[in-house]
C-alpha cells in the first residue's frame, strides 16, 4: 500500500467515527425526545440501534489495529490511530445511555409527566452539542471549537444538581412520585455523564492534532 493511499484509509477510518458519533448523538438525543413524548415506538428503535452502535465500534477497531500491524505508525498517524481506539469507547458509551434512556421511557409507560421533565429536554440539547463539536473538531482540527468545554461541561453539572433538587422536592410531596422522579434522576445522571465522555472525547482529539495532552473538566 503506497504512504497516499495508507493516509487515505487513516483518513476513511476518520470517517467512520465521526459517523458513530453520529449514531450516538442520535440515539442521545431522540432518547430524551420519546421520553418527552412516552413514544414507546421511538424508544424501542433506539434500543435497536445498539446494535449498529456495536457493529461501528468492532469494525473501526480492527481496522485501527490492522492499519498499526501492517504500517507500525509513528508520529501523527500513530496518535491519530490511537486516539481514535479511546474516543470510540467513549462514544460507546454515550450511545448505550441513550439506549438505557429509551429504556426508563418503555419502564415508565403511559403515566403522565410531571413538570420536573422541563429542563431535561434541554439538558439533553446541551449535552448534544457538545458531542456536534467535538465531532466537528474531529473532522476539522480546528481545537478552537472544543476550547470552552470545561465550562460547557460545569454548566451540565449544575444543571443537574439543579435537576436532582427539583426531583427531591417532587418527590417528597407524595410517594406516588418516588418510582417517577428516581427516573428523572436516573436520566439526568446519563446526561451527565455523556458530557463527561464527551470531554474526554475533546482530549483525545485535542492530542491527536496537536500531540499536547489536555483535561477538559
Amino acid at each position: 500500500m503506497s504512504k497516499d493511499i495508507y493516509h487515505e484509509e487513516i483518513d476513511k477510518l476518520k470517517t467512520k467515527v465521526e459517523e458513530m458519533g453520529n449514531l450516538a448523538a442520535t440515539m442521545l438525543q431522540d432518547s430524551v425526545r420519546s421520553l418527552k413524548s412516552l413514544d414507546k415506538d421511538n424508544a424501542n428503535e433506539i434500543i435497536e440501534y445498539k446494535t449498529k452502535l456495536s457493529n461501528f465500534d468492532s469494525n473501526i477497531e480492527e481496522e485501527s489495529l490492522r492499519l498499526i500491524a501492517l504500517h507500525q505508525p509513528v508520529a501523527s498517524d500513530m496518535r491519530t490511530l490511537g486516539a481514535i481506539l479511546k474516543i470510540i469507547t467513549y462514544l460507546n458509551r454515550i450511545g448505550r445511555y441513550g439506549k438505557d434512556i429509551a429504556v426508563i421511557t418503555i419502564e415508565i409507560g403511559d403515566s403522565p409527566h410531571s413538570s420536573e421533565l422541563v429542563d431535561i429536554p434541554l439538558m439533553a440539547t446541551k449535552v448534544n452539542k457538545m458531542l456536534k463539536d467535538a465531532l466537528h473538531t474531529l473532522k476539522t482540527g480546528d481545537i478552537s471549537i472544543i476550547e470552552s468545554m470545561s465550562e460547557r461541561d460545569t454548566e451540565i453539572d449544575e444543571m443537574r444538581w439543579d435537576i436532582f433538587r427539583e426531583c427531591l422536592e417532587f418527590m417528597i410531596e407524595g410517594k406516588e412520585n418516588i418510582e417517577k422522579g428516581a427516573y428523572y434522576m436516573m436520566v439526568v445522571r446519563y446526561l451527565e455523564r455523556c458530557a463527561d465522555h464527551v470531554c474526554k472525547v475533546c482530549e483525545k482529539v485535542h492530542y491527536m492534532y496537536t500531540g499536547e495532552r489536555v483535561e477538559y473538566k
